[in-house]
């Protein structure tokens, strides 16, 4: 499944996790019991039908310990667009008169690690607080250790990661995407003075990302929000073929926009070969010619190509250029989603100047490689399911000590066919 985040009104950890459960409602439950094991029992969390006249999702209701609401604090009501004081919090401000304690990451981290998540809600849960922390440290200068959250709104950030965390393990969803996302404008009150929007930390962990000015003012993105992009989509904007969409769900902020709901939309994908005809992949294909490199030389770098984690295949053919002149014509096929990758290795191993690059959509069968042992020679086999049923090649390479060919012919025939023999459940 793919999971694409339209962040209409902007993104912030509880529109992240309301948008989430809209869609997935059926985790509900486990966010709670998630939330409630990381704090101890000290916060609470509710998901609430929410609607701005317009459109109707939900709003994810965090309630922190002795019953203290930690959105609105007193002397900010208004000033942000999105409701959690630890979308500044992070800075360590609102002291609210300096009466609150504040707690270091390294003490949060304590927490969470004794606090019995299952292993996977916590492994997301501290690296998106990790990259809060992070960036807040380079912001202010301070080693990440060093990095504190006002008490109130370490409650919620923490309500807010874990329930988000919870919600990526369970759904387990294979790829992550977001929307071109909005910058705001304004200033944002911390306990540091007024801090242009977006937040330093937030402007830290968005880069990569692709941002629009759609003129609508105010925080938009939140740190915690644009720490659960950097965990979860890492800067790189995606392309997609034809996919089914199979859910939807809106997560509603707060604070009012003016003339734009404040949502984050989420769009859940099937993936192409989830379903139907398995085997249906996406392909990046990289093409050039090379004139001026010899044979040698380029053998060399081809089969480097060749050994690249994310190159497919390479095949070279011999082409004619301009004035008569014989060229090598190369094809590389590569991961989709590493194309970049493998363009970086194209022009770092052979001399071409410039090259073309499309994605192409492929099918392929699904193979499995066997080792078998015939006259104490072992054998690698490629065995690939057909519709007409499996058919077995054995690795030609492996009967290279053999001389004769009839004798190799002999000994691949029956790697081929021990192979074929093998029960399922021991391939």
């Amino acid at each position: 499944m793919q999971i694409h985040l339209d962040a209409v009104g902007g993104v912030a950890g509880d529109m992240v996790a309301a948008a989430l459960l809209d869609a997935f409602p059926e985790h509900e439950a486990g966010v709670r019991e998630s939330v409630a094991r990381a704090s101890r029992g000290r916060t609470t969390c509710a998901l609430l039908a929410h609607g701005d006249g317009v459109l109707q999702g939900r709003r994810f209701a965090v309630t922190g310990p002795e019953g203290e609401a930690p959105d609105r604090p007193a002397d900010d009501h208004g000033h942000h667009h999105h409701d959690h004081p630890h979308h500044h919090d992070h800075h360590g401000h609102h002291h609210h008169g300096g009466h609150h304690a504040h707690r270091h990451w390294s003490a949060i981290r304590r927490d969470l690690e004794a606090s019995g998540l299952p292993p996977a809600v916590l492994a997301h849960a501290l690296a998106i607080f990790g990259h809060l922390a992070e960036a807040e440290a380079r912001v202010h200068g301070i080693p990440v250790e060093a990095v504190a959250f006002h008490e109130v709104g370490a409650w919620d950030s923490i309500a807010d990661i874990v329930a988000a965390a919870h919600l990526i393990d369970a759904i387990g969803a294979t790829r992550w995407s977001v929307s071109a996302l909005p910058l705001g404008s304004g200033r944002v009150r911390t306990q540091h003075g007024p801090l242009p929007v977006p937040a330093p930390a937030t402007a830290l962990l968005l880069e990569g990302f692709l941002t629009l000015d759609d003129g609508v003012p105010g925080e938009r993105v939140t740190p915690t929000g644009a720490a659960i992009l950097r965990h979860l989509c890492g800067g790189a904007p995606r392309t997609s073929g034809p996919r089914r969409l199979l859910r939807s769900g809106l997560g509603f902020g707060t604070k009012v926009l003016p003339g734009l709901s404040n949502v984050l939309r989420v769009l859940a994908f099937e993936e192409q070969g989830e379903t139907g005809s398995p085997g249906h992949r996406e392909l990046g294909i990289i093409e050039f010619e090379v004139d001026d490199q010899s044979a040698e030389d380029l053998a060399m770098g081809l089969d480097r190509l060749r050994a690249h984690p994310k190159i497919f295949d390479v095949v070279q053919m011999p082409v004619f250029g301009k004035k008569g002149r014989m060229m090598t014509h190369v094809r590389a096929l590569a991961r989709a989603d590493a194309i970049e990758e493998a363009i970086e290795a194209c022009f770092r191993e052979t001399t071409t100047i410039g090259l073309r690059h499309h994605k192409v959509s492929g099918a392929a069968l699904e193979r499995r490689l066997d080792t078998v042992e015939v006259a104490g020679q072992a054998v690698r086999v490629k065995s690939v399911a057909r519709p007409g049923g499996r058919t077995a090649k054995a690795e030609s390479d492996d009967a290279l000590a053999t001389a004769g060919h009839a004798a190799r012919q002999a000994l691949r025939r029956e790697a081929e066919r021990l192979a074929l023999q093998r029960p399922e459940d021991e391939r």
